[in-house]
């Protein structure tokens, strides 16, 4: 009878755990990715393969980088997302502001492929990892712009009045632009105030926050020369616009998208296995494929047509790209934020 009872008793404690860990087992997990191209390239390259895999859905929390930071922020103590991709730069301010959680490489099958440049510490700890590299550089229309623009100049000149487009401080890319013009235009001063007073003097047509509101300008011909990302340029080339995109005597620079794992995250096993699936030579590939990003990780084979395309071009590869010490920008850019606020988009 003890025995019977006791046995009983084990059997019930057996089934309590399963039902527990059960219950752990997230149903969905939620996202936080770019609109447009990019959030579809993702769904597709990751997000889908990831649920296929594991049985959890991906909840997508849509908007650029700075949004997703200031949400990530606003939901310190109460965490809803549990994956952010977020672009260089905002990435580092991310985490010191305290709301990222550590990646545990260790943890990660795939962790090995990764590139040495594509795993970011702070201290002894990985904040994140890249899910591919882009560039930034002249786009145009080539039935306005007849030649390919050998020099950023290209963008004041008189017969693109009005009808120039440059990414904003909102955008990612805005505060870099900035200091990459200040290095193209040979203003090495701390004040910057050459480059402002050329800012001030180019007669844009869009100040764009986001990538998807400069390819949608140049797809209605609202403008017709500007600077955008080698992804945003290539997806209108391919959909058969005439755009093109080149690299000027002045070059391009590179940045990435990486991926965080947020701080009070409840569903930090599904995170890792989320990123882990980034990290796929497959999901790497597809990714090139859709978005042109240069994979960040080893182990990657591309056609020559899509090859070409990458931020780093045929045979290139990251040591190629023009990048920035982010340290250095996220110094400058409260000051080159309120004073492009002052005297850009007023």
């Amino acid at each position: 009878m003890k025995k019977s009872i006791f046995l009983g008793t084990v059997a019930s404690i057996a089934f309590i755990s399963q039902v527990g860990v059960a219950q752990t087992a997230p149903q969905s997990i939620t996202v936080a990715y770019y609109g447009g191209n990019w959030g579809e390239a993702f769904d597709a390259c990751v997000a889908k393969p990831f649920t296929k895999a594991t049985g959890i859905q991906v909840i997508a929390e849509i908007g650029n980088s700075t949004t997703t930071l200031s949400k990530l922020q606003q939901q310190t103590g109460d965490t809803v997302i549990d994956v952010a991709y977020m672009d260089g730069g905002v990435s580092e301010i991310a985490k010191a502001a305290g709301v990222l959680a550590p990646i545990e490489l260790a943890k990660l099958a795939n962790a090995g492929a990764l590139q040495p440049e594509a795993a970011y510490k702070s201290g002894d700890h990985v904040f994140a990892v890249s899910a591919g590299y882009y560039s930034l550089g002249p786009i145009y229309n080539t039935s306005e712009v007849t030649e390919a623009p050998q020099s950023w100049e290209e963008l004041w000149n008189p017969d693109y009045a009005g009808a120039v487009a440059i990414p904003s401080p909102n955008n990612s890319a805005g505060v870099p632009f900035v200091i990459f013009l200040a290095g193209a235009f040979g203003d090495s001063t701390e004040t910057l105030d050459a480059t402002f007073s050329k800012l001030k003097s180019l007669d844009s047509g869009l100040l764009y926050d986001t990538s998807g509101a400069a390819s949608n300008a140049f797809q209605s011909n609202e403008v017709v020369i500007g600077a955008h990302f080698n992804v945003g340029a290539w997806d209108l080339i391919d959909a058969g616009l005439p755009i093109g995109f080149t690299v000027p005597r002045e070059g391009v620079w590179a940045t990435d998208a990486r991926m965080h794992i947020v701080k009070g995250t409840k569903n930090e096993e599904a995170a890792q296995k989320f990123i882990d699936t980034a990290l796929t030579s497959e999901a790497a590939t597809c990714l090139a494929e859709k978005l042109y990003l240069g994979p960040a990780i080893t182990g990657v084979t591309l056609s020559d047509d899509v090859e070409r395309k990458l931020p780093w071009g045929t045979g290139g590869s990251i040591k190629n790209l023009r990048l920035f010490d982010w340290t250095e920008v996220n110094a400058k850019r409260p000051a080159i934020t309120d004073r492009w606020n002052r005297e850009i988009a007023n």
